[in-house]
């Protein structure tokens, strides 16, 4: 194996999991909200909205879904955000799961960073598929959430921790979908992949890690 990544940090929803984004936009157009409304309002304020505030568990769900429909409403519209949390579940990417299968395999420290507005369950289909992880960081556990600089530093130590070695920045590949939350981990000195099209995103890791992970893909 040779590569200039030796350890890899992994977003979930939008990388190993299926975007919300189009689950949003179904449910906007459903009920007559102009389109990209939900992503505008998570951008406003982006550190002090409803949705930084439930990541960081600082709200509960009840208090997410009351300042939510408030923000909505500021902004002209009426929305109903539990709708707006049921479209967060999205399906398992198997592609992706077996590169991280094949990452593990090859003996690589890895982690997974999200922002997540609960603790995530260890049974079944995710608790496996958390147990491939060398490190699991959640937003609502830490208090912090991406793009703060502070989760991604929690990382890097998390990793080194599960290592026995220090991880530093400038051997970790970080894989997000949003280019807000790659710009804090590139400037820590990561080497980042945005996740547009995931066969893209494992070809630019492949290159990175010195393995195949197409290969890899069911």
């Amino acid at each position: 194996m040779s590569g200039v990544a030796t350890a890899v940090v992994f977003d979930l929803g939008g990388v190993i999991t299926e975007s919300p984004m189009p689950a949003f936009a179904a449910y906007e157009a459903e009920a007559g909200l102009p389109e990209g409304l939900i992503r505008r309002l998570n951008s406003t304020d982006p550190d002090t909205n409803a949705w930084a505030r439930y990541e960081r568990n600082e709200l509960d769900a009840a208090g997410f879904v009351d300042t939510f429909e408030a923000e909505a409403l500021a902004a002209g519209h009426r929305l109903d955000a539990r709708r707006v949390l049921a479209a967060l579940a999205g399906e398992v990417r198997p592609a992706v799961v077996a590169a991280v299968r094949r990452l593990r395999s090859a003996g690589l420290p890895l982690a997974l960073l999200s922002n997540n507005v609960a603790p995530m369950e260890r049974t079944g289909q995710l608790g496996e598929l958390l147990e491939l992880f060398d490190a699991v960081v959640e937003s609502s556990l830490e208090g912090v959430r991406k793009p703060e600089p502070e989760i991604y530093r929690r990382t890097l130590a998390r990793l080194s921790e599960a290592a026995g070695r220090p991880v530093e920045a400038a051997e970790c590949a970080y894989l997000d979908d949003l280019g807000v939350n790659l710009k804090p981990a590139r400037a820590m000195g990561m080497q980042t992949i945005k996740v547009a099209d995931p066969s893209a995103a494992l070809a630019e890791l492949s290159a990175l890690v010195g393995i195949d992970l197409l290969a890899a893909a069911p």
